[in-house]
This record gives C-alpha cells, structure tokens and sequence, in this order.
C-alpha cells in the first residue's frame, strides 16, 4: 500500500522553497507521494509539478481542487502542464467543496453540485486524454476550436474525487478513477464509502477504484495533548453536513477523534485498519501538529511501513 503526506508550508517565509524542501525530506524517510491543498493561496498543481520536478521518483497530487469556480479547459491545461513535468507522476483530485467558501469567495450560487461534477469530470477526461472536447451540458460546455494537448502527457492525468456521500461516490465511482476520503475512518470506509464507489465503478465497466485515504495523524507519546489540538483545528469541518455524516458513520462524535494519533505501534495499527477496510493508499495530513520532532518521528514511521 503507498503511503504519503500532505505538504503545507503556508506558515514559512517562502511557500514552494519550504514546500520543495520537505518534498525532499519526505522522499528521503521512504514516503511515496506528496499531496497538495487548493484553498485562495498556492496554484495547487504547479506546485505539484515544481515539487516533482525537483523531487524525481516522488508521486504528486493534488487534493482537491473544487469545481465551482474552475473550468475544465483551465483544469486540463494545468494538469496537463504538471504531469509532462514530472513525466507522468501526477494526479488531480477534484472537490465539490461547500457552499460558504463558493458564494462568498467567487460570488455563484452553490447549485446542483453533483451535476456539476458529472459533467466535470465527462468534459475533463476528454480533455487529458484526447487533448480535444466537445462537450456541451446543461451547466458546462467545453470546446477546443484549437488544440488543447500539451505533448508529454499523453497518457493522460488520473481523476480523483474527494467524495464521500452516496451521490458523489456514484458519479466518482463512473467517472473517475478514485477517490480522495478525508476524516472517513475505517468503518466509515468499510461499511459505506468502498463499497458504493466499487459498485458505481463496477456497473459502468470501469476498473477498481483507487481509495486514497486522507488521515489526520501523528507519532507522539502525548496523544492526549495532541487529539485535543486536533479537535480545535478540525473543528472547522464540523460545519459541514457530508464531513459531520462521515464521522458519525466512523463511530466518532467529533472530527478529531477520527484522527490517528499515538505511539508507533498504535499508528502504524490504524494504518492497517485503513488497508483492511479498502484503502488503497494512505496519505497522513497534519503531522506537524505536535511540533517537529514528532513529525520527523511520524514521517520515519511511515516511510518503515511503506518500504514493507
């Protein structure tokens, strides 16, 4: 199972110097891939393609950037772009993300969101797989009176969505290539997430999905100090009716009791929970929350597991 970390560098002096010089040390512990975020700061996948250019072997991604507010034509430029960068180490992950942060940050209205993301996803595969569309929906229309291929991405760019409701996990499980779960544990995944994507996949002939799994978690030999740090930041995602149904379905009441916190032996358990309930990777976000040392600790843990 591969493992990785999300990078977010938003507090240093300079973002991508920082960004790059963890990508580094990641690839240097025997972690895998590094994730990226997209809120209004950094361009998520040209971070991804400076990182893997510099960081060659390391698998990059991005996670997720939202589809309201974006058009796939723009979308497929920048992927594209990223993965003839890092010659084919690219992935795209794409969000619904919420209506607060979608009306007041661009100024649309929040509406039909899953027909969005259908007809997304539809016009955004064409795109990087055929480097041309015409596509023409109810929400969407993508047309490429020239060309839209960027050479060496021929292969195309593999399409993750972070869903986790039952009409998001079917349109990903038809559509797209995997999925991108975040605080979903694993009962969560095994009981309601995996199978409905894999069904979805399954009914429209399309491989099994990949289940990237998104965990908040860290080593620490305070675990106590470090899930109640979790339980402030994460607080955030409370808000929101598909994160707060997620962590209901986990067995847990807040969302930071569905982070993975503890000694090595403890983490490195969870991190076989989340392979046994489906997850096909795992990727660790906020390892930094108990300081440095135990996110070097953290991330040297990691990378143990994954060499195997």
């Amino acid at each position: 199972m591969t493992l990785g970390v999300a990078l977010s560098a938003t507090a240093s002096e300079n973002q991508i110097d920082t960004t790059v010089d963890l990508a580094r040390e990641a690839a240097a512990a025997g972690l895998r891939s590094a994730w990226f975020g997209q809120t209004f700061g950094a361009d998520s996948p040209q971070l991804a393609a400076i990182v893997g250019r510099e960081v060659p072997g390391l698998q990059v991604g991005t996670s997720a950037i939202p589809v309201f507010g974006r058009h796939p034509l723009i979308v497929s430029s920048q992927a594209q772009t990223a993965q003839a960068a890092t010659h084919g180490r690219y992935h795209l992950g794409l969000a619904l993300g919420t209506k607060p942060l979608t009306e007041t940050g661009f100024g649309i209205p929040y509406e039909r969101p899953i027909a969005r993301l259908r007809e997304f996803l539809t016009a955004l595969r064409q795109l990087t797989e055929e480097g041309t569309a015409d596509f023409h929906g109810e929400l969407i229309t993508a047309s490429t009176p020239l060309p839209a291929r960027v050479p060496g991405a021929e292969g195309g760019v593999p399409l993750l969505v972070a869903a986790m409701g039952p009409q998001a996990l079917r349109a990903s499980g038809e559509l797209a290539d995997g999925i991108l779960p975040y605080l979903a544990g694993p009962r969560a995944l095994a009981e309601h997430i995996v199978p409905a994507v894999t069904a979805a996949a399954e009914a429209a002939g399309r491989p099994a999905p990949r289940i990237v799994a998104l965990v908040h978690g860290v080593v620490t030999d305070d675990p106590g100090g470090a899930r109640a740090l979790a339980t402030e930041q994460l607080a955030f995602y409370e808000q929101f009716p598909s994160y707060a149904r997620v962590i209901e379905l986990s067995g847990a009441r807040r969302a930071g009791d569905v982070a993975v916190i503890g000694d090595e032996k403890a983490v490195a358990e969870e991190v076989r929970r989340y392979r046994d309930a489906g997850a096909t990777e795992v990727v660790f976000s906020g390892t930094d929350l108990a300081g440095e040392p135990n996110r070097r600790r953290t991330w040297r843990l990691l990378g143990e597991l994954a060499a195997g």
